[in-house]
């Protein structure tokens, strides 16, 4: 397969996804509600995982981009 066929796929299945929770109205079922609640981001110790692990990502992600590898 294809790489960009496969992973344009998976984005696009994901956005297809993400619209329908958007547009459904039922609560709970976007991404940005999902990791609320599996960061627990309503407690403090969740809030600071959270930006732990997004800054972790960053710091990460830029460079494999940027540089490769």
């Amino acid at each position: 397969m294809d790489p960009n066929l496969g992973w344009g796929a998976v984005l696009g299945a994901a956005f297809v996804y993400e619209m329908y929770g958007v547009l459904n109205k039922t609560d709970g079922d976007t991404l940005s509600e999902r990791i609320r609640v599996w960061f627990r981001t309503s407690t403090r110790g969740g809030k600071a995982a959270f930006v732990v692990a997004w800054l972790g990502l960053t710091a990460w992600f830029i460079p494999h981009i940027i540089n490769g590898g």
